[in-house]
């Protein structure tokens, strides 16, 4: 016989699930946004001083890169051994790997002092930053889909989301502060170092936060049936078939799933760099705007970023995943065009503008995904799926996206080659999402049927046709 299922979390404890998973994203996205500004700030003339400077930024972009390049390697066994062990023993692994990058960050020494080790250590420690961010992703949001209140989910689930808008909140109002207090020489002595050694702290109280939560009831579930199919093929004598690797079982269930959650994240990932990242580069060089006064823009618009996107999943709720997504894709697309003519005013309304709208619209596509792609996998294969789909992405997106975007800046001297660049990631997404099945009303607790095959989550008695 089956074990029983662990019960579902009380309602009020969904809170204190949501608040673990936001707090641990939050702080894995400040290290990693905090790098990205840095990047664009201080990182080109502190560890490639020999090059011109734009060179040097493309090159400080290319470490920034190479994080990304880590993250579906994260991906994959963080996505294995989630789906063997749990989500949270995993959350908590990456946390600690996550955090410990960062705060090394923060002690490193520069090209002046060791030479072309430099880079080397800076990029190293950037692959544990992505690898980690990797694994983070698909556990967060997997351990809060799965804690229960199906009718909400696209709302409770949009909460860790947020992390990514708070990180880089968090992460532009420390750089922020600290340009705004700091001379320009003591910032690029030591004030840089500050934001990354404040991530220990950080981690800490995520740590604390995140070990007090309980593992998913779904996965408990799936787990113990998984097991008492096991117990009833070794009682019958019959010989025990070995399990298929949840990487295996993905690629060969789910593969279209995999490809409409990569084709979801081009438009997503792709302008999020761009309007977040690149345009620390674009308006401080092209448009004569200070650094100050752009990070002072990108803050103010994460702020709006961070309350949007629990509007948008509570919004995916009634009217469906697809359609809210779809309106993300396409406003980014048609925004591209007047993003960029109002940072060329050089005006900071008009900056704060940009931005603010920019991240709106992108708030469609992001707030709905965390729920959208927990509700294409089977529950033993779920963090593997959509983990390898989200991250696999992101190598092709939001990795070249600020090289491509300065790229094309050099070449060209316009944002107009950068506002196509968006557009067509926009297209991409717009057909992966419109060929894609509306997932709102599947029931996460469905599990694999008793001959050990995975099948995909099975709708509840009130789904309706996409």
């Amino acid at each position: 016989m089956s074990s029983p299922a662990p019960a579902p979390p009380a309602p009020s404890h969904l809170p204190r699930i949501v608040a673990a998973s936001l707090i641990g994203t939050t702080i894995e996205w400040y290290d990693f946004f905090l790098y990205g500004s840095a990047a664009a700030l201080v990182f080109n003339k502190l560890f490639f001083p020999d090059s011109d400077p734009l060179v040097g930024t493309l090159l400080s972009f290319l470490t920034y890169a190479v994080g990304f390049a880590a993250r579906p390697l994260g991906a994959l066994v963080f996505g294995h051994y989630g789906d063997r062990l749990g989500r949270k023993k995993l959350l908590v692994l990456s946390l600690l790997m996550m955090g410990g990058a960062t705060f090394a960050i923060g002690l490193l020494p520069t090209h002046a002092t060791v030479g072309t080790a430099a880079p080397v250590l800076l990029t190293t420690l950037r692959l544990i930053q992505g690898f980690a961010l990797g694994g983070e992703w698909g556990g967060a949001v997997l351990l809060v889909s799965e804690h229960g209140d199906a009718r909400r989910r696209g709302f409770w689930a949009s909460w860790p989301q947020t992390g990514a808008p708070a990180g880089q909140l968090l992460a532009t109002g420390v750089l922020s502060l600290l340009t705004a207090v700091l001379s320009d020489g003591a910032f690029g002595d030591w004030g840089w170092r500050i934001p990354f050694l404040l991530s220990g702290v950080l981690v800490l109280v995520g740590l604390w936060i995140r070990l007090s939560v309980d593992e998913s009831p779904v996965f408990q579930q799936a787990l113990a049936q998984a097991e008492a199919r096991k117990a009833a093929v070794r009682a019958a004598g019959a010989a025990e078939g070995a399990e298929k690797l949840p990487l295996v079982s993905v690629l060969r269930h789910h593969w279209r799933d995999v490809l409409v959650a990569m084709g979801a994240r081009m438009a997503e990932n792709i302008s999020y760099y761009v309007i977040t990242a690149f345009i620390l580069v674009y308006a401080t060089t092209s448009a004569g705007v200070s650094k100050q006064t752009a990070l002072n823009a990108v803050l103010i618009a994460s702020a709006v970023h961070f309350a949007v996107i629990p509007a948008w999943g509570a919004l995916s709720d009634r009217i469906g995943r697809r359609p809210v997504y779809l309106l993300g894709a396409a406003g980014v697309g048609l925004w591209m065009f007047p993003f960029f003519r109002l940072i060329d005013t050089g005006g900071f309304g008009s900056l704060v503008i940009a931005v603010t709208v920019g991240l709106v619209l992108h708030g469609a596509m992001y707030a709905p995904q965390a729920a959208f792609f927990s509700e294409m996998f089977a529950t033993r294969m779920r963090y593997s799926g959509a983990s390898i789909g989200a991250q696999f992405a992101s190598v092709a997106a939001g990795a070249p996206a600020p090289l491509i975007a300065t790229a094309l800046l050099s070449d060209y001297d316009s944002g107009t080659p950068v506002a196509l660049y968006v557009i067509a990631a926009a297209v991409l997404t717009l057909i992966a999402v419109g060929v894609a099945q509306e997932t709102r009303h599947r029931d996460l607790a469905a599990v694999e049927p008793e001959d050990g095959t995975a099948d995909a989550p099975a709708p509840t008695a009130d789904a309706r046709p996409a």
